[in-house]
């Protein structure tokens, strides 16, 4: 029994976030003990329904009460356990912190987490401490997670990235004109922060493809009249981090040449090193296809190549294909216990969601290569994705910036929504 649930684990460790599990476990106590709230009780006898929980108005049973207290009181040790992990990280030995020894894998945090204002933020309209049958979830934490580090790093913001599918428009499809994302990004850079579009997208330095993909938001920089200062804070990093575009006072792409901005790990590789790590991915994507009997197209570009299946596969034929390119190229590499980050040639193989995809670099190079070009350290730079989890292209950020895990372009909207309102009570503060 035992070796099948360590055989059970290897399997689902990919798919899971060990910090999200963590709170997870440590909120499942005060669930299981003590959430059973009753409804208030009015003066007449009766007991008020609180069906609409997004009523301002709605009272919290003593109950209910209580127990989003003992939740809060949770987040505020976890904020005291990461603030000691920051400072030992300061002093270069984290691995001595009690998160490091509750949760090894643990990164970096560049702010500080408030997360007992962030889950009260939430739960006044979730109320999740007033759930009877569905303990504190994956997503709920996420949304905590996300909220928190949104208030931690406003006052100080200076560079936002976001990843493009599934987070400022839907999977394979381009910005449409209606979205509501078109006015909260013209207001970040209105406000003077830099945003930028990190994306797997790689279609080298052919402009005209990636406006076709933004061609709703450019047109929303056009009708809104913004000063070429403005969209000149507008950028597109595609390919992970290999092809770099401006735009332009007329609100067009401007692709930006390596020795323009500062590139050395980019330009050090070699033209014969990328084609070779190619080689071994295609040669592994093919045998993936083989074994599982996929129908599907390999493509091969300068920098990446993909696997495009003909018929929809299943996540976790995905994630076997990328899971084997993964280590295919950490083996090729030599680096076998490494991370794709750690080796002479970082490479990104990801879960697209409907397709598998190989790219040389990855987000993490992107993201640096963003935070030079604006002079953003990682405390004042945010990265929006979607793909979090070891078998996603953003996951590799979190080494160099702060970041938000969303999972559509709905919840892009709500999180820049938080961020816009915060901006605007700190700009009433300051006025």
């Amino acid at each position: 029994m035992t070796s099948q649930y360590r055989v059970n684990y290897h399997l689902r460790a990919h798919k899971r976030d060990n910090l999200i599990e963590f709170i997870k476990g440590m909120l499942l106590t005060p669930f299981v003990l003590h959430s059973q709230p009753a409804p208030a009780q009015l003066p007449d006898g009766t007991r008020e329904n609180n069906s609409s929980s997004g009523d301002d108005n709605s009272r919290s049973s003593p109950e209910e009460e209580a127990n989003a207290e003992r939740y809060a009181g949770i987040f505020s040790n976890i904020e005291l356990l990461i603030n000691e992990h920051r400072e030992l990280m300061q002093q270069g030995i984290p691995s001595y912190s009690r998160l490091a020894r509750l949760v090894p894998s643990i990164g970096t945090f560049f702010t500080a987490l408030p997360l007992e204002q962030a889950f009260r933020h939430i739960n006044k309209n979730n109320k999740i401490s007033a759930r009877k049958y569905v303990p504190p979830s994956f997503n709920d934490i996420r949304r905590i997670l996300n909220i928190a580090q949104v208030m931690a790093i406003a006052e100080g913001l200076q560079l936002v990235t976001f990843d493009g599918d599934m987070t400022l428009y839907a999977d394979g499809q381009n910005f449409e004109p209606d979205s509501e994302l078109t006015g909260l990004l013209i207001g970040l850079l209105q406000r003077r922060i830099s945003v930028a579009i990190v994306t797997a997208a790689g279609y080298g330095a052919d402009a005209a493809r990636y406006e076709q993909r933004l061609a709703g938001l450019l047109r929303g920089f056009a009708d809104a009249g913004l000063s070429a200062a403005e969209v000149g804070r507008f950028y597109v990093l595609g390919g992970e981090c290999n092809f770099l575009f401006r735009c332009r006072a007329d609100y067009r792409l401007e692709f930006l040449e390596d020795s323009q901005y500062t590139s050395s790990e980019l330009r050090s590789w070699t033209d014969a090193q990328v084609q070779q790590l190619l080689d071994v991915a295609e040669a592994e994507l093919a045998d993936c296809v083989q074994r599982m009997g996929i129908r599907a197209r390999i493509l091969r570009k300068p920098r990446a190549v993909g696997l495009v299946p003909s018929d929809t596969l299943t996540r976790e034929q995905l994630d076997e294909c990328a899971l084997s390119s993964q280590v295919a190229l950490l083996k090729f590499q030599g680096s076998p216990k490494s991370q794709p980050c750690d080796v002479p040639i970082p490479f990104c193989a990801f879960n697209g969601g409907g397709d598998c995809w190989v790219d040389i670099g990855n987000k993490l190079i992107g993201v640096r290569i963003m935070q030079e070009l604006v002079a953003s350290p990682p405390a004042a730079t945010l990265h929006v994705g979607d793909q979090f989890l070891s078998t996603g292209n953003d996951i590799s950020t979190r080494a160099a910036c702060c970041t938000c895990w969303i999972v559509n372009p709905e919840e892009t909207r709500g999180m820049l929504t938080e961020l816009d309102a915060i901006l605007d009570q700190k700009q009433e503060y300051s006025d």
